[in-house]
């Protein structure tokens, strides 16, 4: 198993004891007991179901050659520079420039781009960022990054729903301690989702680099998507905002200033000058 399939089984093994530690603080053993079989449901759910869970949070719509042929073929090319199928294709009907990979393995990956990013960028920058996605599917960064988002999910609605349950029922647990725990909870997993993704995102870029054969292409494509993620909002709930900020090139919220707090990305300044400097040196 690799080092992406290993960090995917930690995730997993994550959620069930977080859950389960949880549901004993807040209803006891009973609580423990039903928090185990919804940790396993929702792994299973995490494994097989999670990309479409992300696709339908951003409205995705899937397109093909006939609609976009266009884009379909710098895919179709830049699949075969990166030896991996032809990843399925989606359109996320936002203005705002940015797009992700998602899915469980190469096999069953899609790639999505937003309106914005189609409408924005020019051929060569699109290239990049197409790269770039196409790097995570071939890094199989992609099921890490969608179980990620369900742990997020996961432990942040765990605080909403432990305020249905009557304090005496918490007969397990201190309640100041319950308190502090579903408060640092989703806390805990948002800076767990910003230390595995800053360093997926400069790994992301070489391979990228390596597979468009032009470092240049990125570079210049990311300092426009990270200007106008300062202007144009990307308009989704908040449940997605905290749980797959990690998965564009560029954080589509950095603009709200929570969100900047768990930085779930490189500075893009130094993301930059890296891959300028591999286009200086050709070392990529």
């Amino acid at each position: 198993m690799n080092s992406n399939g290993l960090r995917t089984v930690f995730l997993m093994t994550l959620v069930a004891v977080l859950v389960m530690f949880v549901g004993h603080l807040v209803a006891g053993t009973s609580g423990m007991v039903i928090a185990f079989v919804v940790a396993t449901a929702m792994n299973f759910f995490s494994y097989w179901k999670s990309d479409k869970m992300v696709l339908k949070m951003y409205n995705a719509q899937p397109v093909d050659r006939q609609s976009h042929p266009g884009l379909y073929r710098m895919m179709e090319e830049l699949a075969r520079n990166a030896d991996l199928p032809m990843p399925a294709l989606y359109i996320i009907p936002q203005q705002q420039p940015n797009a992700f990979a998602t899915g469980r393995n190469p096999e069953h990956s899609a790639v999505a781009f937003t309106r914005g990013i189609l409408e924005t960028l020019d051929e060569e920058e699109l290239r990049g960022v197409a790269a770039h996605e196409l790097a995570h599917i071939k890094n199989r960064d992609i099921l890490t990054s969608t179980v990620v988002a369900t742990v997020v999910s996961a432990l942040s609605m765990l605080a909403q729903f432990a305020y249905f349950i009557p304090m005496g029922d918490r007969d397990r647990g201190n309640p100041l301690v319950t308190l502090i725990v579903l408060i640092t909870a989703p806390l805990a997993a948002m800076l767990l989702k910003a230390a595995i993704s800053r360093t997926r995102e400069y790994e992301a870029d070489r391979e990228g680099a390596r597979i468009s054969g032009n470092p240049q292409q990125l570079a210049s494509a990311l300092q426009r998507i990270q200007k106008a993620a300062k202007q144009i909002p990307m308009n989704v709930s908040e449940s997605a905002m905290r749980s797959t900020s990690h998965m564009f090139p560029v954080n589509p919220f950095s603009g709200k200033r929570l969100m900047s707090l768990f930085s779930t990305h490189p500075d893009t300044e130094d993301r930059v000058e890296r891959l300028m400097e591999m286009g200086r040196t050709g070392t990529f």
